[in-house]
């Protein structure tokens, strides 16, 4: 897509302009007399036999001689957010996916509807079209009759003034979109693509294309050599050799401080001996949607000028039945020298996050952010859509969770209740891996994960289980599959550190 800013809109041959309008009879009528100018009162008669009056995601068109101008639904009249934004320009592309136009046209202040944050529009629009505009249809024929949505160019009306801020910050909310597109490609690919193999590659394809970021990729030898048992222990069970990827992003400036992203990789994840369902077992392809977070974070982070050193570290490996598989009731050791037993195979992820949270600290990071697909027990607590956020460090829980509000990404802070810790311990090893309670699951494996975080670093852990795959779509601007979830949050969150 090109942004082409153009004082005004009359100069430029459009197929069609999109127009939002609040559910408003005073402002319904000024948006029809805007566009159609001695033909108002065929169109709001019009408008009244179809009743439409603005309601939010109904959509009113009107045929002028050139052109279509498409009336897009806000709903009540209200100031109108990022989140509304990106929705009504998945409208738009919803629209687009019926009728095809190549050159179409928005005039920002009927966009901005009274507010004056054209910046926070330019992203949010972006993301908005850019998104809504994902499919992952990379395996299937391709309908020669359906529409292919194709913008070539899209005219924004707006003062030259603003054309700088709003090209800079259209820009920002593209690379947020390619960053989570990236995402949503990598949970979506199926797990006989998507191995540790392939997660390593999609990490030195980034650091190949990103002059900023550096990549290393250990394989077994490495990862023996470092003492990380636990991850070891997961691996066993597959043919597929494990990678521990370790990225690196470096500013420009001085460096203000040291950030771990840790993301967990099981790019499939059978349970192990203590082998899923069928059913439970069929997405399990997408047990690294952290790690594809972290990816997509990394594939576009140098544009968001950055000020702080970032690492992302992923303990990739897939979780498997065999011969070598871990067992029940096996002892293995953390990269720290903490003895874990292993209480179920089938939670497995916490044991090579705890190798993964020993490595960031080694290399002397003292702020961490983790995601993991970690419990279905999130799901439980907080439904298909909202996130766990669990945090020893309440300025850092704050600083995410606003990020996220802006992003438009659903978290809720869970507890670190110290009083179940109790549930973890082991009377064999210092900690096990499975509590002994089939309650507050998110919790006790969010204080599993604490244990091995060392005094003085702070660390925040986000259980997307939830909202990395959505099973229905998550919103206007999120389809089926793979969400993404947590890309947008994080660069938010980054680009104020």
């Amino acid at each position: 897509m090109e942004l082409i800013i153009s004082p005004d809109l009359k100069e430029n041959k459009l197929e069609a302009v999109f127009c939002p309008v609040f559910e408003d009879s005073d402002k319904l009528a000024k948006a029809i007399s805007y566009f159609a100018q001695n033909q108002e009162n065929i169109f709001i008669t019009q408008a009244k036999k179809e009743k439409f009056q603005g309601q939010k995601k109904h959509i009113f068109v009107m045929k002028l001689e050139d052109k279509l101008v498409v009336l897009l639904g806000l709903g009540k009249v209200r100031r109108l957010s990022s989140e509304d934004w990106r929705e009504t320009a998945a409208l738009l592309i919803n629209f687009l996916q019926k009728y095809q136009a190549k050159n179409i046209g928005l005039v920002a202040t009927q966009w901005l509807q009274g507010s004056a944050d054209y910046e926070r529009l330019a992203q949010s629009l972006a993301e908005g079209l850019y998104l809504s505009s994902y499919k992952f249809d990379k395996y299937k024929k391709i309908d020669k009759n359906s529409i292919q949505i194709n913008i070539e160019q899209i005219f924004i009306e707006l003062a030259k003034e603003k054309k700088n801020n709003f090209l800079k910050n259209w820009s920002l909310g593209e690379a947020m979109s390619r960053g989570t597109i990236l995402a949503r490609d990598l949970v979506n690919e199926p797990a006989n693509i998507m191995t540790p193999s392939y997660l390593a590659e999609v990490a030195l394809e980034i650091a190949k294309n990103n002059k900023q970021v550096r990549v290393k990729i250990l394989d077994k030898e490495q990862v023996e050599k470092l003492g990380m048992q636990a991850f070891l222990a997961v691996d066993r069970g597959s043919h597929e050799p494990l990678k521990f990827i370790h990225l690196v992003y470096k500013p420009n400036t001085k460096v203000k401080e040291k950030i771990a992203l840790v993301g967990k990789g099981l790019t499939f994840d059978s349970g192990g001996l203590n082998i899923k369902t069928g059913d439970s077992m069929y997405q399990m392809k997408i047990d690294m949607g952290g790690a594809a977070t972290v990816l997509g974070v990394f594939s576009v982070l140098e544009q968001f000028n950055i000020k702080a050193e970032v690492h992302g570290l992923i303990a990739a490996c897939e979780n498997m039945p065999s011969d070598k598989a871990m067992r029940p009731g096996d002892i293995v050791r953390s990269m720290q020298g903490k003895s874990i037993e292993i209480w179920n195979t089938d939670a497995e992820g916490r044991v090579t996050l705890a190798d993964s949270l020993a490595y960031a600290q080694k290399i002397g990071i003292k702020k961490i952010v983790d995601l993991a697909t970690l419990t279905g027990a999130v799901m439980v607590a907080l439904g298909p859509d909202i996130a766990g956020l669990f945090a020893n460090d309440e300025k850092l829980g704050q600083e995410i969770k606003k990020a996220s509000e802006i992003a438009g990404e659903k978290m809720w802070s869970l507890p670190l209740e110290a009083d179940y810790k109790e549930y973890n311990k082991s009377q064999v090893a210092d900690i096990r891996n499975a509590a002994t309670t089939r309650y507050g699951g998110a919790i006790t494996a969010a204080l599993f994960l604490q244990e091995f975080i060392n005094e003085g670093v702070s660390w925040a852990h986000l259980d997307i289980a939830a909202p990395a795959y959505a099973e229905k779509p998550l919103n206007d601007y999120t389809p089926v599959g793979g969400v993404g979830y947590g890309v947008r949050t994080l660069l938010e969150w980054l680009r104020k550190v």
